[in-house]
Parts: C-alpha cells; structure tokens; sequence
C-alpha cells in the first residue's frame, strides 16, 4: 500500500457534513453520490491525502485489498446486504452479485498493484479517494493503470461502530458521472447478475440470502452531467 503524509487538520472520525439519508433501512439505490469533475485526471497526490479514524483506516484498508485481488468474507462484509457496486463494467445492486465480482477479479487478474491514493473528502457519511491502480491480465500478461475517483457511501447504522461498512460503492475511471441509461448500463447490470451465477466459489455463497435484499429501480439521469444531478465537485 502507498503511505501518504498528512498536511490538513480534517478531524479523522469525519465532518459533520451529511450527504445522504439517516434511515439505514432505505437500500443503497438512496445512497448514490453523485458528481463530475472538472477534468478527468484523477492522478492521487498522498502528501494531500485527509487523516483518518482506526475505523474509517480499517475500512479503507479492506477496501483496497479487494482491489487487490485480495477478498475474503470478512472484507466483503464491509458492505451491507442491500449495497450497490457500480463502475464502468458493473452495476450489482446487492452483496450477494457484489460478492461475485470481487472474488472473480483473481481468476481473471494475475495481480492488481495499488500504485497511489489520496483520501480527498472524509466526511461524517462519506469517504471518497484517489485511486491508481494497476491490472494486470492472466494469460496475455498485459497491464493497464486506471486512475479513478471512489466514494463511498458509508451505512449509518455503523458510522461510530469499529466495524463500518458501505451503502454505495461508486467507481468514476472519467470526469463525468454514469447515466444509468442505454446499451452500456444494460451490460453492466448483465454482467453483474450473470458472473455471480457461475461462480462456484463457497465463499461467495455465504452471500446468496442477500439476493433478497431491498432494493429498487434504478435511478436514471439522463446524460450524467450536471443536469443529470451531477453537481461539478473539484476533488
């Protein structure tokens, strides 16, 4: 993992800034963040990265190592049943299809290196980072480094537990914010509720009563810009 040095006073356990409901029984679909930026580099400066509380450290820390190839059912627990995981490739909107994807990243990666990150907002129910991080494809042996802003949408049952864990998983690769609309949503929401049925992995069976979870319709924006409830944030 990349260190970072702390240069800002941000209280580690968070600010009093909210950004999402109280009500930890709404599923994740309520706890979308959503943004652009004002451009689409995402490149981490850790020297300006916030500090965090041994709580928040511990989540992010599990949450990097599943980027890294690393999931465990303790790590994957960091979500809440109800969750949503939602990149470029994927929209899985509970922890049972959640569970599918990061179990899948070792069979289809040889190794994923966590170049940098930069802890950019550390707010009371809301973290968000830098990220850079390189792939490296099983078989062909070719590597790709993504740059790319993640928030997380933090659950507000356990926001002062030891044990926090995650509402909304947004990954942006891009300045500008996913739409929900059209043929790429389409893949990404079959690719989520596929890989799952195929995996035969006992672990991520631990997860198959979350297919039950709430949830409900997904959220449709239009472009994905600012009229698409995107506010333009500088992070």
């Amino acid at each position: 993992m990349a260190s970072s040095t702390t240069t800002n006073s941000t209280p580690p356990e968070g600010t009093s800034k909210r950004h999402f409901p109280d009500d930890a029984s709404l599923p994740g679909e309520n706890f979308e963040p959503r943004q652009t930026m004002p451009s689409d580099d995402a490149k981490p400066d850790p020297s300006k990265s916030l500090p965090l509380s041994p709580a928040r450290q511990a989540l992010f820390d599990d949450i990097l190592a599943l980027y890294g190839c690393e999931p465990t059912v303790e790590r994957v627990k960091r979500y809440t049943p109800d969750c949503v995981y939602d990149d470029q490739f994927v929209y899985a909107n509970d922890r049972y299809k959640m569970a599918g994807q990061w179990f899948a990243l070792p069979k289809l990666f040889a190794e994923s290196k966590n170049e940098s990150w930069q802890i950019v907002t550390n707010d009371r129910d809301l973290i968000q980072f830098r990220n850079e991080q390189t792939w490296t494809f099983r078989g062909i042996h070719k590597s790709t480094t993504i740059n790319a802003i993640v928030s997380l949408a933090l659950d507000p049952a356990s926001l002062d537990s030891d044990f926090i864990r995650v509402k909304y998983h947004k990954d942006q690769a891009n300045d500008k914010d996913y739409s929900h609309e059209g043929v790429g949503f389409t893949f990404k929401k079959w690719q989520a509720d596929n890989v799952v049925k195929h995996m035969d992995d006992p672990r991520v069976h631990e997860f198959e009563a979350d297919k039950t979870a709430g949830k409900e319709h997904v959220k449709k924006y239009g472009s994905g810009k600012a009229e698409g409830d995107a506010p333009t944030q500088d992070l």
